[in-house]
């Protein structure tokens, strides 16, 4: 899977994003100042940058105008998340070389799929737009579920809690990393809230005697389990 270098001088932030980037599959680095990072990306490169504007050491916008005048870096996709929302500011990101530019706070969700995007455009021989567990498809482009070919209709939230279990299957999540990963970490939405939308997803994709995928761990939170056959 691609590797992704988030420049973030925001502990918990870089903590969060690590976690719904590596939960997705990608190989995630953290670095917290400027002038380190230039240090690392001297020594490799990654296939993404998620680079903080405003950073200790070395700004992020300096270090996106050294690396574009690097061969070696150039056309290195680059992601620029910053707390600067005016459309001068915006414009001043794109013209020095980012490829992006979000805006804090931002939601999880919104993030992930400006990640997807880039890579799509980037690689896109490895990032794929389906998902298959079992006898369920998921379909990240066209929004579509399918299971045993019977076309399954998800409302949106349900359709990304889906998303997001398929993509780690085995993985246990807590509520409140599903709160963070579905809805984003900057709303407010009570870990309650979880258990009604499982339970809404259970209810659309369970029909008949077919065995219930999602695997509920007591005092932990919610599985996607990637063993189970058609009942």
């Amino acid at each position: 899977m691609p590797k992704i270098l988030i420049v973030e001088d925001e502990e918990p932030l870089s903590l969060l994003l690590r976690y719904n980037l590596e939960a997705e599959g990608y190989n995630v680095d953290v670095c917290a100042r400027g002038d380190e990072a230039e240090l690392l990306l001297q020594e490799s490169q990654p296939d993404l940058l998620l680079l903080d504007w405003m950073l200790p050491g070395l700004s992020g916008i300096e270090l996106c105008r050294r690396l574009r005048a690097r061969s070696e870096t150039e056309r290195m996709p680059i992601i620029m998340l910053t707390a600067r929302g005016e459309e001068s500011e915006r414009i001043r990101g794109l013209a020095t070389g980012a490829d992006d530019y979000v805006v804090k706070p931002f939601s999880i969700p919104e993030l992930m799929a400006r990640v997807r995007a880039i890579f799509r455009r980037a690689l896109p021989e490895v990032v794929s737009t389906m998902l298959k567990s079992g006898d369920i498809e998921l379909d990240r482009e066209t929004h579509r579920v399918r299971r045993t070919g019977r076309e399954i209709h998800l409302g949106p939230t349900e359709f990304r809690l889906l998303e997001f279990l398929m993509s780690a299957p085995g993985r246990v999540y807590s509520r409140e990393q599903l709160l963070d990963g579905v809805w984003g970490h900057d709303v407010y939405v009570d870990e309650r809230t979880v258990d009604v939308h499982v339970g809404r997803l259970r209810k659309a994709i369970n029909k008949g005697r077919m065995k219930d995928p999602i695997r509920t761990v007591r005092g932990a939170g919610y599985a996607f389990n990637d063993q189970f056959a058609v009942g």
